[in-house]
């Protein structure tokens, strides 16, 4: 059965200190935060989609795989493609720069594979120059502002001019990433819609089951 795409509205921005009414972010799962991976089918599947690659050779790297084609595969069921012609689709950068042998590719591919046989224009139009430590391990979190200095535009494909953008990422918690890169492409391209697609949002478990 196909997911729902949901939008954060005026009921659940509270949940994501960084965004403001003027941001459309959808999603479609949600993932509860300081659980393990037996505690809910999204807990699983995100967590083995941003496995690290130091896992790569071990025996926990297939369920990597087996996450990037599934989250494709819900993406082709739930999402029609003429939704996004006039959009270009953007990956969040990970927190590995592209030179770094830890940088993790995870949403490019799944975009690809989503994209297949499809006429989308797919691009890695904002990357990152230094990797930093995984933003959940970081404390206290910095401010999205904090991390537009880390980004820049890929020149090489920045052209043509997108006319309408969507980023990408796997979890949305602050919004501090989103708000980053959209500040980043806003000011490349001036006047630029930005949207925001998650596979999922992050919440908490309630009292009871803390």
């Amino acid at each position: 059965m196909a997911l729902r795409l949901c939008k954060i509205d005026d009921l659940l921005r509270s949940d994501h200190l960084y965004l403001t009414e003027d941001d459309h972010c959808f999603f479609f799962r949600e993932y509860t935060a300081y659980k393990g991976y037996d505690y809910s089918e999204t807990n699983s599947l995100i967590k083995n989609f941003k496995k690290e690659l130091d896992k790569k050779g071990t025996s926990q790297w297939k369920y990597k795989g087996k996450a990037i084609n599934k989250i494709a595969e819900e993406f082709r069921e739930s999402l029609k493609a003429e939704w996004f012609e006039e959009y270009t689709l953007v990956p969040i950068p990970p927190s590995k720069s592209k030179e770094d042998p830890l940088y993790d590719d995870r949403m490019v591919q799944m975009l690809k594979i989503f994209g297949q046989g499809l006429n989308l224009n797919i691009r890695e139009l904002v990357l990152q120059r230094e990797s930093t430590p995984p933003f959940h391990k970081i404390t206290p979190r910095p401010h999205w502002e904090d991390l537009v200095d880390n980004y820049y535009i890929d020149e090489i494909i920045a052209n043509p001019e997108p006319k309408k953008i969507i980023l990408f990422d796997d979890l949305l918690t602050e919004g501090a990433h989103f708000k980053a890169a959209q500040h980043v492409l806003e000011k490349r391209y001036p006047g630029i819609i930005t949207r925001g697609v998650f596979i999922a949002r992050r919440v908490y478990a309630d009292a009871e089951e803390i």
